[in-house]
């Protein structure tokens, strides 16, 4: 009866709009993943959850309560999520941010109530978590933080446990401490996600304003040190002619600390921090491009306080030039570096970034040994999630330099609308002409969203001598116009849940060629029995290369999804006419082929077999130009929720190379970490010492060979 009464208080205070209040608990409940500690009887707990994906505005498929508290030290989250179908929840036991595919839950936590940004907490049942940072509408899933999840299957569904140190998130130093959250589930099977508080469908996708406001009284507010020191080895092999002989043996120690000057604001140091990547960048068509691949961050240091440098206006579509302002992996061999990040006041937002990058070729006179990298950025919160913002980049070797500075904001126009927006300028003295140049770059971007049609238009312009060279920059010297209008239809029908339509036009001003290319797609995909995605796309368009206009239409194919628990397949099938990017360009037509295979025979064991295929043919004699395909087998065996162990096989055809590699990798939590690698290149060909050089032959012979160790504790004062 009093938890009855408890609930209906509760409920009616949520239908007021009054803030959440959790419960404040003496004793912290055990992280078990068992509901049945006293201190989850009587704490704050809610139950309607709504749907806003497939459909917005539902009553959630399947029941699922939250529960909310806190101690001086902790946030504590539960959820126990009822399932009519047990046997079909999907789960696994997998390393750690992959898990994206299972059923799940997720707290999402704007921890500054500011409408900024937030954290995104996901655990599936097994307890196994990702997390994430999101904000300017991208969400980042290389963030790991400290905190606790547990979870366990029960009879009729299955219950989470979740704490999170308050030393792990930034807040404001404030009493109380006033946050937002939004609860959500997803179930696989039904590509469902539902949540409390709902969704409105007239506002879409907007998260960040449509958050319930939580209220934590006397937090103690404790100083944030981490101290995290690391110790690699790494030994490399190289073929010289038919011998292996040592290039590389080396170890190395570095050292990151971290400490909070307030509750809200941290600053980073590190000396020589190594790479930490142990997934291996999957294997990409790097043949016939235009511009240089993008791979993401991964390493620690650069990763806190990186959603800070996200900028408006970037990104604005699928084919946008300019990707990014900040993107850290410019600084390809740090030796040292220092971050202030956080807020400043409630208003504030601010990261500065320093680092000493050593250059590959440190007898390079007219470089010198480093190259230095000043970033500052700071925005000012203007109420909601508008906010106007100001970014200075640079980077200075000893004789030449690229420097950029910019403005940005967002705007809440309606509540089904924004307008974001930049304008940068950037001066430039860069090998080998060694001449100063500047160059600009301005974009506007309009976006409307509700449940029924998205649409999008945008302005930008890049000027022939802008340079960004601590960023990702495809293209300049372009004026872009474009628009897109994307309606969603919502069938009656078991079979198909969700159709999505999408036009879109791109008019693109070549500058250097003063001529104007086009890009129109017209797109139909519908999501097929809960968990399946098919698409067809038509794409009628044209690109200028070296002054001279080309075809580049053609059309696409994407099947793919969960068949069962158990097995997923993706394919990917393009045909479309082409360029051959060279200093005599010509035209083509090429052939795309992606697909994938997962299969999880246990939840603790994974396989992922992907084959990659391109070629390219030269349109006036239809003569095969080249033939690239790569094939790709990861295996992972997971013992637990902290050790895995997983093989790499993957051969590439154009290349004629095949690389083998094993991981065996523990992780405590996040800086606490060992791992144990040894890879292997192979290539088809041997030293002939008659002819003096490589040759070609019929089966391989070992090319390369690396043994990698790290090992690093992470230590929390």
């Amino acid at each position: 009866m009093k938890k009855i009464l408890l609930l209906f208080i509760i409920s009616a205070a949520c239908l007021l709009g009054e803030n959440l209040k959790p419960t404040k608990v003496k004793t912290p409940p055990i992280i078990d993943g068992n509901l049945e500690d006293w201190e989850w009887k009587d704490c704050l707990t809610v139950s309607s959850f709504k749907t806003f994906s497939p459909d917005f505005g539902k009553n959630a498929s399947q029941l699922v309560t939250a529960y909310a508290a806190y101690d001086s030290d902790n946030l504590y989250f539960a959820f126990h999520c009822y399932d009519n179908e047990p046997d079909k929840i999907k789960n696994s036991v997998s390393r750690r941010d992959n898990i994206l595919s299972d059923d799940w839950v997720c707290i999402n936590l704007d921890s500054f109530n500011d409408q900024q940004s937030l954290y995104g907490f996901y655990i599936n049942p097994s307890g196994i978590q990702a997390d994430s940072r999101f904000a300017s509408n991208q969400e980042d899933f290389s963030a790991d933080f400290i905190w606790e999840s547990a979870g366990k299957l029960v009879a009729g569904g299955y219950t989470i446990e979740i704490a999170i140190p308050l030393k792990s998130i930034r807040y404001a130093d404030t009493n109380p401490v006033t946050m937002s959250i939004f609860f959500e589930r997803y179930i696989s099977r039904l590509s469902e996600h539902s949540s409390y508080p709902e969704l409105k469908a007239e506002m879409g996708m907007a998260f960040l304003s449509q958050m319930k406001p939580l209220e934590y009284y006397d937090i103690r507010k404790s100083t944030l040190f981490e101290i995290l020191p690391a110790f690699t080895y790494n030994q490399l092999k190289e073929r010289d002619k038919n011998n292996l002989i040592t290039k590389e043996n080396k170890s190395e120690l570095s050292f990151t600390t971290k400490y909070g000057i307030t509750s809200d604001l941290v600053l980073d140091a590190t000396y020589n921090p190594d790479f930490s990547q142990i997934e291996s960048d999957a294997g990409q068509v790097d043949v016939n491009l235009r511009y240089s691949l993008f791979y993401p961050e991964k390493r620690p240091f650069f990763l806190e306080g990186n959603e800070i440098f996200n900028f408006a206006g970037t990104s604005t579509f699928e084919t946008d030039p300019l990707g990014s302002i900040v993107h850290t992996r410019t600084i390809v061999n740090p030796l040292t570096g220092i971050k202030l990040s956080g807020k400043i006041g409630p208003k504030n937002i601010l990261a500065l970034l320093f680092s000493a990058d050593e250059l590959p070729n440190a007898n390079n006179l007219s470089e010198g040994k480093y190259a230095y990298f000043p970033i500052l950025r700071f925005k000012r919160v203007l109420s909601n999630e508008n906010y106007i913002g100001g970014i200075y980049t640079s980077r200075e070797t000893t004789n030449n330099f690229n420097r950029a500075g910019g403005v940005d904001g967002l705007i809440r126009l309606t509540q089904s609308s924004i307008l974001d927006w930049n304008g940068i300028y950037s001066v430039s003295k860069l090998l080998p002409e060694s001449e100063t140049k500047s160059g600009s770059a301005i974009s506007i971007h309009y976006f409307y969203n509700t449940r029924d049609i998205q649409f999008d238009a945008v302005i930008k312009n890049i000027s022939e001598n802008f340079a960004l060279e601590t960023g990702y920059l495809t293209r300049t010297g372009v004026t872009i116009i474009g628009a897109s209008v994307k309606p969603r239809l919502y069938p009656s029908s078991s079979f198909i849940s969700r159709i999505d339509l999408a036009i879109t036009t791109l008019q693109t001003y070549d500058i250097p060629g003063n001529l104007w290319e086009t890009n129109n797609v017209a797109n139909i995909q519908a999501l097929i029995f809960g968990s399946l995605n098919a698409r067809f796309k038509m794409i009628y368009s044209t690109e200028i290369f070296e002054g001279q206009k080309f075809n580049t239409g053609g059309y696409s194919l994407l099947f793919g999804g969960w068949i069962s628990n158990r097995l997923n397949i993706g394919l990917n099938f393009s045909s479309q006419q082409a360029i051959y990017y060279s200093s005599s360009p010509y035209q083509g037509k090429s052939n795309r082929l992606t697909a994938s295979l997962t299969l999880r025979p246990t939840e603790n064991i994974e396989s992922v077999t992907s084959f990659v295929f391109a070629n390219f043919f030269h349109s006036a004699d239809d003569n095969l130009i080249y033939d690239y395909s790569i094939a790709r087998e990861k295996l992972t065996y997971q013992l637990n929720k902290y050790l895995f162990l997983r093989g790499i096989v993957e051969y590439n055809k154009f290349k004629k190379q095949l690389l083998t590699d094993v991981l065996a990798s523990f992780t405590y939590v996040p800086g606490t970490v060992m791992h144990v690698g040894y890879g292997s290149l192979f290539q088809m060909s041997e030293w002939d010492e008659i002819q003096n050089r490589y040759t070609e032959i019929n089966n391989f012979r070992e090319a390369k060979r690396g043994f990698y160790f790290k090992m690093s504790y992470l230590m929390r004062l």
